[in-house]
């Protein structure tokens, strides 16, 4: 577990987060696998043109960037809304065969119900696939969901996890959002949320108020606040 900075000796950090912001595709299950094959099956069944290196630009951002990006760089005729109709049933399909938990996170998802911390999910998906795969979890997981369907401005953009701090009332600054891409780190940090980075199919930037370690196995509630003690900032 590696931390970007060092954290201030003399600052006191809270033992839980008022609340924890959960990216979903890539950080809660690995289905970045689903969405990259997806993609390769709706261009290769349209006459387009598509590789891996194109996918993983796309990997953290909203279903309307990333369905443009796929017009751009692929050359099929299908409408933005079409390629997102068409992904989402993709990958709906196999979340409903099998979901994919990423190491560590349904255990400290879980976890952290058990001691009373709010889980908000701030996903780029919509809400039809945030409710395949929070339907496999026991009622009451996530007290509330923020798809990219229901904000203005998509990740980078600050908005979803401002909205998502809205949501319980509480200051961004003493919330914990988990993340695996470049534009969802970007649009936590941009939103003042000391952010717990986990790189998986990307490489993450390292960016202020961004701390890196490589799995949520093993990491505990009480774990989380250490963290991140780095990245809090004197407000």
């Amino acid at each position: 577990m590696t931390l970007s900075h060092t954290a201030e000796p003399d600052r006191v950090v809270p033992a839980l987060p008022a609340a924890v912001l959960w990216d979903m595709d890539g950080t809660l299950v690995d289905t970045e696998p689903y969405w990259i094959e997806a993609e390769h099956e709706l261009v290769a069944a349209h006459g387009g043109v598509w590789n891996d290196e194109f996918a993983h630009q796309l990997v953290g951002n909203a279903l309307e960037v990333s369905a443009q990006l796929i017009i751009d760089q692929s050359g099929i005729s299908l409408s933005v809304p079409q390629i997102i109709d068409a992904l989402l049933q993709r990958v709906i399909a196999q979340v409903e065969q099998r979901v994919p938990w990423r190491p560590g996170a349904r255990e400290l998802l879980l976890e952290l119900g058990t001691l009373g911390v709010p889980s908000l999910l701030v996903t780029m998906s919509w809400r039809s696939l945030a409710d395949t795969v929070v339907a496999r979890l026991p009622e009451g997981a996530f007290e509330h969901l923020v798809t990219g369907d229901e904000v203005s401005h998509g990740k980078p953009h600050p908005e979803p996890y401002l909205a998502a701090a809205r949501l319980v009332g509480a200051d961004p600054a003493d919330c914990i959002a988990i993340e695996d891409s470049p534009a969802g780190v970007r649009s936590a940090t941009a939103a003042g949320v000391p952010t717990i980075a986990i790189p998986h199919v990307v490489p993450v930037p390292r960016v202020e108020g961004a701390v890196h370690i490589d799995t949520l196995a093993g990491v505990g509630a009480v774990d989380l606040t250490k963290i991140v003690a780095s990245a809090w900032a004197p407000r």
